[in-house]
């Protein structure tokens, strides 16, 4: 029962910091609706950053299983290497995408709320034709968004498995053996990198519509 009262305070605490940082933010002439620009922004980066990544893995993996020659053990670290700095990316766009939906959630309650203080129906109505069409864009880019993440852990898996195995086990025959699993491996890395790409198509339109809507 303890546990559950120290999260359920910590949320809160996390809370109230984000409502304090937007508060500051709005203070300082930068609204909620810059903030998300700004997010959305950094969101879309990091998948950029993180399909490279992925297609550098996957390069490094070939050259493990398919090249002859060379010293396996050298190439074995550097594909480790290319794991470890995936995990990284792929934490990086997760995060991104929860400070995108955390300052998109807290801008939709305060367009909600900013609606009943209208006195000005024609005015009001507009506002509400806004918010719905924001929403509506918003709802796209997140299921973009949503949707490259999950295409992440299938490709982490795979590398992290192939990984774990030449760890203990880089000789040829090893090798070898994996030579099947880099189609797969492939199959799942072009999935990510088509739904990443079109999350950051998406995002490039919604932060497009932002700014022309600010103008």
């Amino acid at each position: 029962m303890r546990r559950f009262a120290v999260i359920a305070l910590s949320l809160l605490m996390l809370s109230g910091c984000q409502s304090a940082y937007y508060s500051a933010m709005e203070k300082a002439g930068v609204h909620k609706r810059d903030i998300l620009v700004d997010r959305v922004g950094d969101a879309r980066d990091s998948q950029q950053q993180a399909k490279e990544q992925f297609k550098d893995a996957l390069e490094h993996y070939r050259s493990v299983v398919q090249v002859q020659g060379g010293e396996l053990e050298k190439r074995y670290e550097a594909l480790n290497r290319e794991y470890e700095a995936s995990e990284n990316s792929a934490r990086t766009v997760r995060a991104r995408i929860q400070a995108v939906e955390d300052v998109a959630d807290a801008l939709f309650k305060e367009w909600d709320q900013e609606l009943k203080q209208y006195s000005n129906k024609s005015l009001r109505d507009a506002s509400a034709k806004e918010l719905s069409r924001t929403r509506a864009e918003y709802r796209i880019l997140l299921q973009r968004m949503k949707a490259a993440e999950k295409r992440i852990d299938p490709v982490l898996d795979v590398l992290r498995d192939q990984v774990l195995f030449l760890k203990h086990n880089l000789n040829a025959r090893a090798i070898s053996s994996l030579h099947g699993e880099y189609q797969t491996l492939q199959t799942n890395v072009d999935q990510l990198l088509a739904d990443m790409q079109r999350a950051i198509d998406e995002a490039d339109v919604f932060i497009r519509r932002l700014q022309a809507a600010n103008d």
